[in-house]
């Protein structure tokens, strides 16, 4: 199979869609690998790294996407990309469809099978594909809102870690899930006042004894969310329905209760955000200020650490793509229903369900697209 890696061409994205390493992969499995010149030189993955894998040079993404047979991305395709894709052409990447219709409606017209890493599954009810990058983003969230709170940035002057003498800052991470967990180990780490609000108590369960009650847990009710956005510095919206768009937990009549120069970084963007007054921002021009609340809301925010990322990003996708490569789409979704999970878009219909609710598609399941 010819795998195409285009260079990323979102605001300040320069995570790749293949290391070096994976080219290697990919190229020892027999397969040609194409990547965009440039495309991770960045990061300090020059193009002789790539060629030394075995990959070929291309010098513009147009090339790529009219002769390889999968693309690999990092983020969803931006509108020229998606004018570019084909039918039969597999796209691999990060897609975020439920909120945004401009894209789905774009690769339902492509008429490619598009498979998105945030929905593959695994046997432990996990997102592993997901996962990489939402540890990256939950600590990075601690790192934006330190930043922040900064008074220079406009923020109220508190430091998350107090000193002797001073109350440290309070953290209200919601959600408990991947990004939450790490959110609130960056935050409890540098020493600041800790909660946690989730609905499973299993997991909060779990939050207090691997954190020995250093960490504060609340089972999240509207009434607990008022209560502390009251009282906290930094929210962290952690919110996820796998797929579906993210519920709007925080009203804009909420942060008027919230104290002046306080901080809500809401890393659910990518699926809408979880704070009715979210706007998606970029790395060049991160935050606002609505009611003297400042956001911050990078749509991709592990690109700004982006060596790490697609590093850890590889990890994670690599075994997927070599599937995909070594069978073909169909053969390797029929072969792994955590795999099969990650179909959100084939020959021009919607084959996840969330995302066909959400944006008023019919549902078609992927089951019934892979079985010739």
């Amino acid at each position: 199979m010819l795998i195409g890696v285009p260079k990323e061409i979102k605001n300040h994205e320069y995570r790749v869609g293949l290391t070096p390493s994976g080219v290697k992969e990919l190229t020892h499995h027999g397969h040609q690998v194409w990547i965009q010149k440039n495309a991770g030189a960045a990061i300090g993955f020059p193009d002789e790294s790539y060629i030394a894998a075995g990959a070929l040079m291309i010098d513009t993404p147009a090339e790529i996407f009219a002769k390889a047979d999968m693309i690999i991305k990092v983020k969803e395709p931006q509108p020229g990309e998606c004018a570019m894709l084909r039918p039969g052409q597999i796209l691999y990447t990060y897609l975020h469809l439920a909120p945004d219709p401009d894209q789905t409606k774009a690769l339902v017209a492509s008429g490619c099978i598009a498979i998105a890493y945030e929905t593959v599954t695994d046997d432990r009810g996990g997102l592993p594909l997901l996962a990489p990058m939402s540890e990256v983003a939950g600590r990075m969230s601690i790192q934006a809102a330190a930043r922040a709170l900064e008074k220079a940035a406009g923020g109220s002057g508190v430091l998350l870690g107090g000193v002797p003498g001073v109350a440290p800052g309070k953290v209200t991470v919601i959600g408990g899930g991947v990004v939450g967990i790490n959110a609130a180990r960056m935050a409890l780490g540098l020493g600041a006042d800790v909660t946690i609000l989730d609905r499973s108590l299993p997991r909060l369960k779990e939050v207090d004894n691997d954190f020995a009650g250093r960490i504060k847990t609340l089972y999240s009710t509207r009434d607990a969310i008022e209560s502390e956005l009251k009282l906290a510095d930094a929210v962290i919206g952690a919110v996820l329905i796998p797929g579906a768009a993210a519920p709007k937990l925080v009203t804009r009549e909420m942060l008027k209760w919230m104290k002046p120069g306080s901080v809500l970084v809401d890393v659910a963007i990518d699926q809408g955000g979880c704070f009715e007054t979210s706007h998606a921002t970029t790395h060049q021009d991160p935050t606002y200020v609505i009611e003297g609340i400042t956001h911050y809301c990078v749509a991709n925010m592990p690109g700004g650490v982006a060596r790490t990322s697609t590093q850890a990003l590889t990890n994670a996708t690599l075994g997927q793509a070599v599937a995909l490569a070594d069978k073909g789409w169909k053969r390797a979704l029929r072969e792994d229903r955590h795999l099969q999970n990650g179909l959100n878009v084939c020959e021009g219909k919607i084959t996840y369900e969330a995302v066909a609710r959400d944006l008023g598609y019919e549902y078609v399941p992927a089951a019934q697209l892979i079985t010739s």
